[in-house]
């Protein structure tokens, strides 16, 4: 038995009080889309573990690719070494990603993926002889991870991180993307980020964004317009261009990656989440030959230098991962999934206490009027069979892109009758 009362002690779970933390469930095993929980009961599961597990859990392909590697070696350090697992990652990632982005560093997480880009951003200028260019710019409303570089892009109020404002390197907000997707954006919707490149480009490193979903800090998605008009900015005005696709990477948007909606490319790229298909930690940040070639100017170096940094078994699972989405019909998938959320998230708009319902790719998003509490919202879910969590007034899916009609109609129908159960109270 897994001892919840030692759990509860001495385990910091996140976003939550070690001084009356919320409950936690006990898992046991998991395959598929089902979580089995150690009182027998088994639950959909319609997080994908925040977003990762594309593939399910206990992908028999990922499993053998790891366990293969497991029989090589668990772990070699990347200064002055490499390995296969790495080249071919590296190479998948090149090939596939945006034109243009052909610099591969590895990373332990999709924060320190940030951190890395932006460090990236700031040692570009530095190198070029514009010390001044240290500051980032960033639409309200964004998430960008959890460590010091990335809480300082992240939104002051939604962000989770406004305890740590003084501490914070100040960084330039504009207004957040109003247009919603598939809709044409005014072009006064940039005017507010146009202003600020046209009066502080000179102490703007790059403006860095989540493309089109804007996930963590309002699960909102966006005019493709925008996108594209941001990237015109950036080159109007010499910022570089960071795209945070944590999130969004590998298919979850309907393309397999968000910023092809747009057809741009950033200058620096953000991995991370389904990158090993929620196997392992891992994350990779990208760049342009122009962005390696300035910091590596004169014999320049990256300063940065994980200890797991290309770790052997995340870059094996990592490319199991990968191949075993390209040879799958997986934008037949998402569309699939879309179309269900679409139908079946649909009559939550008619409730009272429901704002709207939004959906893309394998997302779907229920938002409220009210905050949930988290608490009550867990305990109602898994009473249905269902693994869901909520934040704040929203109630969302990111399931496995391997999920089925019946198991998804699971998840969908639990979201309607906790909107319908909130509504009524």
């Amino acid at each position: 038995m897994i001892d919840l009362d030692f759990d509860r002690q001495h385990l910091w779970h996140p976003y939550t009080s070690m001084q009356n933390p919320l409950p936690v469930y006990p898992v046991v095993g998991a395959r598929g889309v089902h979580l089995q929980l150690e009182d027998g009961r088994t639950l959909v599961d319609g997080m994908a573990s925040w977003w990762s597990v594309i593939h399910g859990y206990r992908h028999p392909v990922i499993d053998a690719a790891i366990t293969d590697q497991l029989g090589r070696m668990a772990h070699v350090m990347f200064g002055g070494l490499t390995h296969d697992p790495a080249v071919q990652l590296a190479q998948r990632l090149v090939q596939w990603t945006p034109p243009g982005l052909e610099q591969v560093f590895l990373c332990d997480s999709g924060s320190v993926s940030v951190e890395v880009a932006i460090k990236q951003a700031l040692q570009y200028w530095i190198s070029l002889g514009r010390p001044r260019k240290v500051r980032l710019a960033t639409p309200r409303r964004g998430y960008h991870g959890d460590t010091f570089a990335a809480m300082s892009v992240c939104d002051p109020v939604t962000g989770m991180h406004h305890l740590f404002s003084g501490a914070l390197q100040p960084q330039y907000f504009v207004a957040a993307p109003a247009t919603p997707f598939g809709q044409a954006c005014v072009p006064q919707e940039l005017d507010e980020l146009r202003q600020l490149l046209a009066s502080r480009h000179e102490e703007i490193a790059a403006v860095i964004l989540e493309p089109i979903v804007q996930g963590a800090g309002r699960m909102y998605f966006y005019s493709a317009d925008y996108l594209r008009g941001v990237r015109a900015l950036c080159d109007e005005y010499d910022v570089l261009l960071i795209a945070d696709e944590i999130a969004t990477g590998f298919g979850r948007s309907g393309k397999l990656f968000a910023c092809e909606h747009a057809g741009i490319s950033p200058d620096i790229l953000c991995l991370g989440k389904a990158l090993t298909g929620g196997y392992l930690t891992l994350a990779a940040t990208l760049c342009t030959r122009r962005v390696s070639a300035a910091i590596s100017r004169a014999g320049g170096v990256f300063m940065h230098g994980p200890t797991f940094m290309g770790n052997p078994l995340a870059c094996a699972a990592a490319v199991a991962s990968i191949d075993l989405l390209l040879q799958s019909p997986w934008q037949a998938s998402i569309a699939a999934i879309e179309s269900q959320l679409r139908v079946e998230l649909q009559p939550c708009a008619a409730l009272p206490g429901v704002r709207e319902v939004r959906v893309l790719g394998a997302i779907g998003v229920v938002e409220l009027a009210q905050p949930v509490d988290m608490a009550a919202a867990q305990r109602f879910f898994v009473e249905r069979g269902v693994w869901l969590r909520p934040f704040g007034r929203l109630l969302y899916l990111m399931p496995p892109y391997i999920i089925t009609a019946p198991e998804l109609r699971a998840l969908t129908s639990a979201i309607y009758a906790f909107a319908r159960t909130t509504a009524a109270h």
